[in-house]
């Protein structure tokens, strides 16, 4: 029987401990998460100590942070709690990286990192540390961290695989964080049974009178912690020496009422003592003792603190001191008076004088009413807070600023950042929350602009569509005139993406624009092409592109292309959109901006599907969608979900490419977001179509062009023409209107998937008197980067021949779609062209399984990498994984590609040849 304290037996959670112990037995096998999740008093804080205790007795290192309930915010707090015992190992992690870490904890000044380089290195340091020991790290109260600190961990937790690295993660129900949605195994310990209980209730308070027993019994309910503190409470309310919480209020109330029972019968001293320690955002005892000699007035040493430690309210160990329970601190935090609260921080302040971001969030806490001095000292933690990424620390920084500020401009303009910085977040609740206190500000007119642009820009440009891309629009006109174009760009912006994600009207999108056209910027700025791409995709399709392949061939400047990126995308240029989202994804692994990085690399997978690479396709579709669930962008994961759905669809996965057009037509469908809901129809129409279910295909493709339909959309109708007008051929539907509909489209936009893809149904369409013409126009083309397509017309092309009994002619163009298909991995479109072989009388050669058939997607990448001649280590800096993940990783490639080193991948990346069948 495992035991929590010395002689106490854990009662009622064998299955639970040994799930924990299996995971501490395997920790040199295999790493892992678990979220213990439940109820206060559950006995989560019980378990993680059990596991500890067993991490311990097996030789694994034992790391904790917890979360503390208090007044005060300070980015990274927790992290360094978890690792001061191993960071001065910092220095041995690659430069960007240690930077990233030192700047977290203050330890130096530059570039300010990202948060997920700051994750990374941190995945990076423990790794290292598990190298010499296993290790076990502790978190306790996830939901109390600070939000950076838990943001890390959340994704440590989710690649400690292949790591002697375990992760436990304890967290209240009824409270959000990080670990939410985070897809970890989770452990829910749940009431106790009535034997359990009283085995516990007897073991711990033998000798209680009958109706206690029964009373404490009925109120615990199971509840393991309520049965080790009520019986305190109510013994004396039952002996009239002190009053019990009513039954009918909440467990956790009435568990912080015996805490406070427990404590209200301590000396002097010691409640001074604890209710520092309560209030302390720190756990070392040197400061708490410090803080406590100015508040007490007297001396103190921690035998004063012993009477706490010998009721177990607190530990202390190795110069830190800790509460036993969170329910002790904040039971001790409630039971004291406002002035005592803030005598307390304004001792804590003092004595903190070396960690300005601390002392100010303590200041704070001890000031009645306006301060400046308090305010800007604020400001400035938030400014820092932002620095190293802990964008939520910042906010309610700002927050907290405001609130103090004697001068309404500066509290108007603290409100505004801080609402930006929660946008950002995605914090909407946050956002309404920090508008909602500027309202009786007098704000500027630039303040009154920023104001209308938060509000407005946090849909993301999905709903009000007409109105929010009118009125942003009117709002840039003005903004541009005071002679702030930078801002007017982003407000321009918002109204493009209104112009995207649904259909405002013909008018509105002209005012974009119009007011756009106007701005004093370079024709070629990226944010101008955008925004042109965007709002007018069809009427400045000309003058986008020729900027946009005059900027391929000389603009080279990272961060630009992941807007040059978009333009080329909606302009169907995906030629271009692979170009420039790669050179973008480059800049963006380096500087840690996951939340960008997953956004163009769903452009990337996109753009590379509908050109059929799907060897770039495939891994990167996969990272976006593992990227935009990890940062939080559902609309952006739903778009990812759709690009896997093309590619599943194009290698044939039927079912595949269903579950996942499900999957992101669920998110979509809500919120209209028209270009998702297009995407899930053409990979649904592609699915059907490459299965030989034309009718089907009709179906799906059809709704692209009907404007009555969630899945019509603009300029995204144009990528399935070709698509189209094949399914309706083969299945006997008319489909004149949407041709003519799109040759008149086409003499207005200079779109090349527009174009290609009616070259093709000109020749699908076409009467045998002029179909070989058509077909050779189509050819003639330049589709050097478009393979897919230049395959496909070469198939029907082919298969045209072969019915006008050329066969001879037709196998040439046969056998060379079929080599590309099988090339490609695009393998019903490589049937079909074997079909079409055998019917000429040819016989045909089966396709070799490749890489991309034996691999999943992300060894897919890491194989790429690798016979690229990149180390585990920069593999792990670009994907974001500890290079010992990379390395288990390639252990399990080896044998799929029948390899022995990393200098044969490249070959076996390399599309077999086909054998004869």
């Amino acid at each position: 029987m495992v035991t929590v304290a010395k002689g106490v037996p854990l009662v009622g959670r064998d299955a639970e401990l040994r799930l924990l112990g299996g995971l501490v037995e395997r920790v040199r096998e295999t790493g892992g998460s678990v979220v213990v999740r439940g109820e206060a008093g559950i006995g989560k804080s019980a378990l993680l100590l059990a596991a500890g205790r067993m991490a311990a007795d097996g030789g694994l290192r034992v790391l904790r942070t917890a979360g503390v309930e208090a007044e005060s915010q300070v980015a990274f707090a927790g992290l360094y709690q978890l690792l001061r015992p191993v960071v001065g190992q910092v220095e041995e992690l690659p430069g960007p990286q240690r930077d990233a870490v030192s700047a977290a904890f203050g330890g130096m000044h530059g570039v300010a990192p990202d948060l997920f380089l700051i994750a990374l290195g941190t995945l990076n340091l423990v790794a290292d540390a598990a190298a010499r020991a296993p290790v076990l790290l502790v978190v306790e109260d996830v939901q109390w961290l600070d939000r950076a600190s838990a943001d890390v961990l959340a994704f440590v937790a989710r690649r400690l695989e292949f790591e002697p690295v375990v992760l436990l993660a304890a967290v209240r129900d009824g409270f959000p964080s990080s670990f939410d949605g985070a897809g970890l195994p989770e452990l829910r310990p749940g009431r106790l049974t009535d034997p359990e209980a009283t085995a516990v209730l007897d073991a711990r308070t033998p000798g209680l009178r009958p109706a206690v027993r029964d009373r404490v019994l009925a109120e615990a309910a199971g509840n393991p912690l309520a049965l080790v503190e009520l019986p305190f409470v109510v013994g004396k309310a039952e002996d009239g020496t002190a009053t019990v919480a009513a039954s009918w209020l909440p467990l956790t109330t009435r568990l912080e009422e015996a805490f406070a029972a427990r404590v209200s019968e301590l000396p002097t001293a010691t409640r001074v003592l604890l209710l520092v320690a309560a209030l302390n955002d720190g756990d070392l005892w040197s400061e708490t003792l410090a803080a406590a000699v100015v508040v007490g007035g007297e001396d103190l040493t921690v035998d004063d603190l012993t009477p706490a430690i010998d009721v177990r309210l607190v530990e202390v160990d190795g110069g830190r001191v800790w509460f036993r329970h969170p329910l002790m601190r904040s039971a001790i935090h409630q039971r004291a008076g406002l002035g005592q609260r803030q005598r307390v921080h304004a001792a804590l302040a003092g004595v903190l004088r070396g960690q300005a971001d601390r002392r100010a969030w303590h200041r704070a806490a001890a000031t009645v009413g306006r301060d400046e001095e308090v305010a800007a000292e604020l400001e400035a933690a938030a400014a820092r807070a932002q620095w190293v990424g802990g964008v939520e620390t910042a906010v309610f920084a700002l927050e907290r600023a405001a609130q103090l500020s004697e001068d309404p401009g500066l509290r108007g303009e603290r409100l505004l950042r801080a609402a930006e910085l929660a946008f950002e977040l995605g914090r909407q609740h946050l956002v309404v929350r920090l508008l909602r206190q500027t309202e009786p500000i007098e704000l500027s007119e630039r303040q009154r602009s920023r104001l209308v642009w938060i509000r407005d820009r946090f849909d993301d440009g999905i709903r009000d569509v007409a109105a929010g891309a009118r009125s942003l629009t009117e709002l840039a006109g003005r903004v541009a005139e005071d002679g702030d174009t930078g801002f007017a760009l982003k407000l321009l912006w918002g109204a493009a993406l209104r112009c995207f994600w649904a259909e405002p009207g013909r008018a509105v999108r002209d005012e974009v624009v119009a007011v756009a056209e106007r701005l004093l910027v370079s024709p070629r700025d990226g944010r101008l092409l955008a925004i042109l791409a965007y709002a007018a995709p069809v009427e400045r399709a000309a003058v986008v592109l020729d900027r946009l392949y005059w900027l391929a061939a000389h603009e080279k400047t990272p961060m630009r292309a992941a807007r040059l990126a978009d333009a080329a995308i909606l302009m169907g240029a995906f030629d271009l959109g692979v170009g420039f989202s790669t050179t973008a994804i480059a800049a963006l692994r380096s500087q840690g901006r996951l939340g960008l990085l997953a956004r163009c690399l769903g452009a990337q997978a996109l753009s590379a599907a509908h050109l059929g690479d799907l060897s770039v396709a495939i891994p990167a579709a996969e990272e976006a969608s593992r990227l935009t669930r990890e940062t939080t962008q559902p609309v952006m994961h739903a778009t990812a979900r759709a690009a896997e759905a093309m590619i599943a669809a194009l290698r044939g996965e039927e079912d595949r490419a269903e579950a996942l057009a499900t999957e992101a037509e669920r998110v979509a469908l809500p919120v209209a977001a028209s270009p998702v809901l297009a995407t899930v129809r053409h990979a649904r129409g592609l699915a059907a179509l490459g299965g030989g279910r034309n009718a089907e295909a009709y179906e799906h493709l059809r709704r692209l062009f009907d404007a009555t339909e969630p899945a019509y959309h603009l300029m995204l109708r144009c990528y399935a023409v070709g698509d189209l007008v094949e399914a309706a051929i083969h299945s006997g539907h008319p489909v004149d209107d949407v041709v003519l509909d799109m040759e008149t489209l086409a003499r207005t936009s200079r779109s090349p998937v527009l174009h290609a893809g009616l070259r093709y149904a000109r020749a699908l369409l076409a009467a045998d008197t002029e179909a070989e013409e058509l077909f050779e126009v189509a050819l003639r083309a330049d589709l050097a980067r478009w393979p897919f397509a230049r395959a496909r017309v070469q198939l029907a092309y082919g298969g045209w021949l072969r019915r006008q009994r050329r066969v001879a002619e037709s196998r040439e163009h046969l056998r060379t779609a079929r080599d590309t298909f099988d090339a490609l991995g695009i393998l019903p479109w490589a049937e079909r062209a074997r079909r079409e072989l055998r019917a000429s009388g040819e016989t045909s050669r089966r396709r070799v399984p490749d890489a991309r058939d034996q691999l999943t997607p992300q060894e897919l990448q890491i194989a790429q990498l690798a016979a690229a001649g990149l180390t585990n280590r920069e593999i792990g800096e670009k994907l974001y994984l500890s290079h010992r993940t990379i390395s288990s990783h390639l252990h399990r490639i080896f044998p799929k590609l029948q390899v022995t080193a990393r200098a044969a991948l490249r070959g076996a990346l390399s599309p077999p040849e086909s054998t004869v069948m």
